[in-house]
């Protein structure tokens, strides 16, 4: 997969690099709904209402941070998939 990404970054016409850029990371916001989806379904199980692994156990077998083992059990997302933070109106 690395070698594909690589491929991008070397396609010669900067429209049709930008272009192809652009499905990509169209294609991949898509796709990782369903990743986080199953990596936090694989978490719960791991921890097994609390008859399983720890928080950092888990972190440490499947390669992640212990806060994005926090995030799923306060079911909130990790990284760039923040909820947004609601404004409130002044009024004016």
């Amino acid at each position: 997969m690395t070698d594909a990404v690589e491929a991008v970054d070397q396609i010669p016409d900067r429209e049709e690099r930008v272009r192809t850029k652009s499905r990509v990371m169209a294609a991949q916001a898509e796709r990782n709904k369903d990743w986080s989806a199953e990596r936090d379904e694989l978490v719960r199980e791991l921890w097994d209402g609390g008859a399983g692994l720890s928080y950092q156990e888990i972190a440490d077998r499947l390669g992640i941070k212990k806060t994005t083992v926090q995030a799923v059990f306060r079911g909130k997302g990790s990284g760039t998939t923040r909820p947004r933070v609601k404004k409130e109106s002044d009024g004016g």
